[in-house]
């Protein structure tokens, strides 16, 4: 998914003030859709996964699939052109993730690690284990398993350089199968499949409870694809152009959770996975929906509206009616929240009615809960 670059420009702008320019000041880009992000809950394999992107595991048919993937931004856009769908597993040394992506103009073309992986039709994982939104992992695979990994320390929107590009999943292990021919326009491919060991080693880096999970640990997680037009010229696939800037026409962007906009750096849509002891097969284990994400989505909509207070008048505010929204109040959570400001900052807070936990957001983005018992 390529950088929000026009976001960047769109606060830059908002930052020179309507008073100076006599024009509306820049939006701050929110999600246009419900907040309703996906579920799936993850079972264990018995035995270690063979990763060779065959998805032929006897624990791998016993797994679900996600729902097939839509736009990125949901049902304000049309459905996608071709299918994907993911699946997921774990053990104690690996997160397992597999995907089928159907294609019938099979094409990849960058070779070296950490290339901007999306010029190319991909497929991208986003993993968030605090449920934070910072910091996060983002990975993405061509039809030749190339890989570009990166660690982000908080979302593009909230600080400059967020990425880490140096960054490496060091012990990754990546297969995929190809349905067809690459980068032979003579034919009509299947698609591919993918499959991917994700070490816990590294992902419990940056998660305050370890890796692997505990039994019930949910983890934010997300899945994307990116796909281009193209079309064939002298045998081979180029994308297509716009034909007055001669500019590639915009990819699309197929997710498993919808997130409203353009943009896959906001973790707060994207969905939830539920890690469960059972081995894959034996049983059904609900997802238990944690009442302290409405908690956390309520905050979201002031972070939102205080964001773009700022781009407007250049200082936040502590008054939730300046800002125009309406502080729905989830269930156990019935106290109206507090917003403290300074003139560079502000932080918003609310406590649950039982008085033991504060939920709390600050001008990052960033949540976090506090117990005061």
């Amino acid at each position: 998914m390529k950088y929000p670059i026009l976001l960047m420009l769109c606060v830059l702008a908002g930052n020179i003030g309507l008073g100076q320019t006599g024009r509306e000041p820049a939006k701050f880009p929110t999600p246009q859709i419900p907040f309703s992000p996906k579920e799936y809950v993850c079972y264990r394999t018995p035995v270690s996964i063979h990763v060779d992107g065959k998805l032929d595991e006897e624990s791998w048919q016993k797994a679900a699939w996600t729902d097939t993937f839509v736009d990125i931004e949901g049902d304000l856009k049309p459905v996608p052109l071709f299918k994907t769908k993911a699946k997921i597993l774990w053990d104690d040394k690996y997160l397992y993730v597999g995907a089928e992506i159907r294609e019938p103009h099979l094409s990849a073309t960058l070779r070296q690690r950490d290339t901007v992986i999306f010029r190319d039709n991909d497929f991208e994982v986003f993993i968030d284990p605090n449920g934070s939104t910072q910091p996060y992992y983002e990975s993405e695979f061509n039809a030749l398993g190339t890989v570009w990994d990166l660690l982000l320390r908080e979302p593009y929107r909230d600080v400059d350089k967020a990425a880490v590009n140096a960054w490496d999943i060091k012990g990754l292990k990546v297969g995929v199968s190809l349905q067809g021919t690459l980068n032979d326009p003579s034919d009509i491919d299947t698609g591919w499949t993918i499959e991917l060991a994700f070490p816990w080693d590294v992902l419990g880096q940056c998660a305050r409870e370890g890796a692997p999970p505990k039994d019930g640990s949910q983890w934010r997680i997300n899945f994307s694809r990116v796909e281009w037009r193209t079309r064939v010229e002298h045998g081979t696939y180029v994308k297509e152009a716009d034909p007055v800037t001669h500019q590639p026409l915009p990819e699309y962007n197929w997710v498993w959770s919808p997130q409203g906009l353009i943009d896959m750096h906001y973790p707060e849509m994207w969905g939830f996975i539920q890690f469960s002891d059972k081995t894959v097969g034996d049983g059904h284990e609900q997802f238990r929906w944690n009442p302290v994400e409405d908690a956390k989505w309520m905050l979201r909509k002031i972070y939102y509206a205080e964001r773009q207070y700022f781009l407007n008048r250049g200082v936040y505010t502590d008054s939730i009616s300046s800002l125009g929204i309406a502080a729905d109040s989830p269930k156990g959570y019935s106290s109206l929240p507090k917003v403290f400001v300074t003139p560079s900052l502000f932080e918003a807070v609310i406590a649950s009615d039982d008085g033991t936990t504060l939920v709390h957001i600050d001008q990052t983005g960033r949540t976090w809960e506090t117990r005061t018992k």
